[in-house]
Protein backbone atom coordinates (compact mmCIF):
# COMPACT_ATOMS: atom_id res chain seq x y z
CA UNK A 1 0.00 0.00 0.00
CA UNK A 2 0.95 3.48 -0.83
CA UNK A 3 1.94 5.58 2.29
CA UNK A 4 0.16 8.63 2.58
CA UNK A 5 1.69 12.38 2.19
CA UNK A 6 0.88 14.15 5.34
CA UNK A 7 2.15 17.88 5.97
CA UNK A 8 1.51 19.53 9.45
CA UNK A 9 1.22 23.45 9.26
CA UNK A 10 2.27 25.92 11.78
CA UNK A 11 2.57 29.23 11.54
CA UNK A 12 6.74 29.90 11.98
CA UNK A 13 7.52 25.52 11.43
CA UNK A 14 9.78 25.37 14.59
CA UNK A 15 8.18 23.69 17.49
CA UNK A 16 4.30 21.75 16.87
CA UNK A 17 4.48 20.80 13.17
CA UNK A 18 8.19 19.79 13.66
CA UNK A 19 6.77 17.44 16.58
CA UNK A 20 4.39 16.10 14.68
CA UNK A 21 6.74 15.26 11.70
CA UNK A 22 8.71 13.76 13.97
CA UNK A 23 6.39 11.50 15.80
CA UNK A 24 4.54 10.86 12.31
CA UNK A 25 7.64 9.40 11.01
CA UNK A 26 8.68 8.21 14.43
CA UNK A 27 5.13 6.23 14.94
CA UNK A 28 3.57 5.75 11.35
CA UNK A 29 7.03 5.45 9.23
CA UNK A 30 5.34 2.54 7.78
CA UNK A 31 1.96 4.23 7.06
CA UNK A 32 2.62 7.70 6.69
CA UNK A 33 5.06 10.09 4.59
CA UNK A 34 5.11 12.80 7.08
CA UNK A 35 6.29 16.45 5.91
CA UNK A 36 6.31 19.80 8.43
CA UNK A 37 6.14 23.43 7.07
CA UNK A 38 5.22 26.93 8.02
CA UNK A 39 3.63 29.68 6.53
CA UNK A 40 6.58 31.46 7.79
CA UNK A 41 10.49 29.92 8.99
CA UNK A 42 11.09 31.08 12.60
CA UNK A 43 13.80 28.26 12.62
CA UNK A 44 13.89 24.78 14.97
CA UNK A 45 13.07 25.50 18.28
CA UNK A 46 15.61 24.01 20.92
CA UNK A 47 13.15 23.04 23.52
CA UNK A 48 11.10 20.96 20.80
CA UNK A 49 14.45 19.49 20.06
CA UNK A 50 14.75 18.66 23.28
CA UNK A 51 11.45 16.96 24.62
CA UNK A 52 11.19 15.41 21.32
CA UNK A 53 15.08 13.40 22.33
CA UNK A 54 13.47 13.00 25.68
CA UNK A 55 11.42 10.56 24.19
CA UNK A 56 13.56 9.10 21.74
CA UNK A 57 12.32 10.91 18.53
CA UNK A 58 15.70 12.75 17.09
CA UNK A 59 14.53 16.35 15.28
CA UNK A 60 17.76 17.93 15.73
CA UNK A 61 18.15 17.35 12.06
CA UNK A 62 15.06 19.19 10.72
CA UNK A 63 14.76 22.30 9.01
CA UNK A 64 12.33 24.88 8.83
CA UNK A 65 10.24 24.75 5.40
CA UNK A 66 7.78 27.13 4.52
CA UNK A 67 4.55 25.81 3.04
CA UNK A 68 5.08 27.37 -0.39
CA UNK A 69 7.64 24.89 -1.33
CA UNK A 70 4.94 22.33 -1.06
CA UNK A 71 2.12 23.48 -3.13
CA UNK A 72 3.50 21.42 -6.27
CA UNK A 73 3.87 18.42 -4.00
CA UNK A 74 1.27 15.71 -4.69
CA UNK A 75 0.16 15.96 -0.54
CA UNK A 76 -3.05 13.54 0.60
CA UNK A 77 -3.67 15.83 4.18
CA UNK A 78 -2.31 18.85 5.20
CA UNK A 79 -2.95 19.25 9.09
CA UNK A 80 -3.04 22.65 10.41
CA UNK A 81 -1.83 22.58 14.06
CA UNK A 82 -2.34 26.40 14.95
CA UNK A 83 -5.54 29.05 14.45
CA UNK A 84 -3.09 30.85 12.35
CA UNK A 85 -2.02 28.38 9.92
CA UNK A 86 -5.44 26.90 9.58
CA UNK A 87 -6.62 30.78 8.79
CA UNK A 88 -3.92 31.31 6.62
CA UNK A 89 -3.59 28.30 4.58
CA UNK A 90 -2.43 28.78 1.25
CA UNK A 91 -4.96 26.52 -1.56
CA UNK A 92 -3.14 23.44 -2.28
CA UNK A 93 -4.10 22.09 -5.81
CA UNK A 94 -4.68 18.63 -6.86
CA UNK A 95 -6.37 16.43 -4.19
CA UNK A 96 -5.00 17.79 -0.41
CA UNK A 97 -7.37 17.81 1.62
CA UNK A 98 -6.98 20.06 4.79
CA UNK A 99 -7.84 18.86 8.37
CA UNK A 100 -7.54 21.48 11.33
CA UNK A 101 -6.14 19.84 14.63
CA UNK A 102 -5.05 22.86 17.05
CA UNK A 103 -2.58 22.41 19.96
CA UNK A 104 -1.32 25.29 22.55
CA UNK A 105 1.88 26.87 21.39
CA UNK A 106 4.45 25.97 23.80
CA UNK A 107 6.59 29.15 23.02
CA UNK A 108 3.85 31.32 23.61
CA UNK A 109 2.99 29.27 26.97
CA UNK A 110 6.41 29.90 28.06
CA UNK A 111 7.68 33.15 27.58
CA UNK A 112 6.11 34.56 30.67
CA UNK A 113 7.20 31.66 32.61
CA UNK A 114 10.57 31.84 34.42
CA UNK A 115 11.58 28.48 35.68
CA UNK A 116 13.12 26.03 33.25
CA UNK A 117 11.42 22.85 34.27
CA UNK A 118 8.20 24.76 34.69
CA UNK A 119 8.63 26.01 30.82
CA UNK A 120 9.67 22.25 29.25
CA UNK A 121 6.64 20.97 31.50
CA UNK A 122 4.55 22.67 28.81
CA UNK A 123 6.88 21.63 25.99
CA UNK A 124 6.10 17.87 27.25
CA UNK A 125 2.77 18.11 27.72
CA UNK A 126 2.17 19.95 24.29
CA UNK A 127 4.45 17.03 22.76
CA UNK A 128 2.65 13.97 24.42
CA UNK A 129 -0.81 15.46 23.07
CA UNK A 130 0.89 15.10 19.71
CA UNK A 131 2.29 12.02 19.96
CA UNK A 132 -1.96 10.98 21.25
CA UNK A 133 -3.10 12.43 18.10
CA UNK A 134 -0.40 10.91 16.09
CA UNK A 135 -1.45 7.18 17.01
CA UNK A 136 -4.81 8.07 15.78
CA UNK A 137 -3.44 8.31 12.39
CA UNK A 138 -4.43 7.31 9.18
CA UNK A 139 -7.33 6.27 10.24
CA UNK A 140 -8.48 9.85 11.67
CA UNK A 141 -7.15 11.76 8.85
CA UNK A 142 -9.43 9.45 6.29
CA UNK A 143 -12.48 9.35 8.88
CA UNK A 144 -12.31 13.60 8.98
CA UNK A 145 -12.34 13.59 5.11
CA UNK A 146 -15.26 11.27 4.45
Amino acid sequence: MEKLKVLFLCTGNSCRSQMAEGWARHLKGDEIEAYSAGIETHGLNPNAVKVMAESGVDISDHKSENVMDYLDKDIDFVVTVCGHAHETCPIFPGKAKIIHRGFDDPPFLAKSIDSEQDKLAIYRRVRDEIRDFVMLLPEYLVSKSE
